[in-house]
């Protein structure tokens, strides 16, 4: 893995209304190798996050949109950056938010203003070594951990899009399912039920 390297610098920023737009992604996975496939959803899913030094509080992958690449090349660019992770891209964004980096939190100014774009990336692969590995460690999570570790409130608001959506199409899932069965009309019972009763009594 040694031929991965990390973009450094911001020569190739986008820009917006004065703010630097950001991609970034929330990767997860979903256990699927369980005995019972009938225990609750959310205990079988984990959201990865990352660690950075000196602090307790968790991050998802992020970092600056480049004007060489899509955003969605973007998001896939920082989570194997920063986490180590590739896998499958959600189309949509889970929203957009706008939110001032952290070396500018406290800062009255434009400066620093970020617009972030993020994605729901199911992970598929996890590579041992990747390039950002000594700044950032990546952590699994249950949700339920990963809302305590946010750093900030605009990361929870992205989880909890991220449920949604996911309960969502677990619901639409289950309706598609449905909608495959074979149909049994009340008459078709009732003359299967009338064949079997002549069967008995023949």
């Amino acid at each position: 893995m040694g031929s991965l390297v990390a973009r450094k610098g911001r020569n190739k920023q986008r820009y917006e209304d004065q703010l630097r737009l950001v991609a970034g992604c929330i990767p997860y996975k979903i256990e699927k190798d369980v005995e019972n496939q009938n225990t609750n959803f959310e205990s079988r899913l984990s959201v990865l996050m990352i660690s950075t030094p000196n602090r307790d509080d968790l991050v998802f992958p992020k970092g600056g949109w480049e004007d060489d690449e899509t955003v969605y090349e973007a998001a896939c660019r920082e989570a194997l950056e920063e986490a180590g992770v590739k896998g499958i891209l959600s189309e949509k964004p889970l929203g957009v938010w706008e939110f001032r980096s952290k070396s500018r939190q406290n800062s009255c100014s434009l400066e620093g203003g970020c617009r972030g774009y993020m994605f729901t990336l199911e992970v598929t692969e996890e590579l041992d070594s990747w390039p950002e590995q000594e700044s950032y460690k990546r952590k699994w999570l249950t949700t339920e951990e990963a809302f305590k570790f946010c750093r900030y409130d605009w990361m929870r608001e992205a989880l909890t899009n991220f449920l949604t959506l996911l309960s969502t199409n677990k619901m639409n899932a289950s309706a598609e399912k449905l909608s495959e069965l074979p149909m049994i009309t009340a008459a078709d019972t009732l003359a299967e039920h009338q064949r079997v009763i002549s069967w008995l009594l023949w």
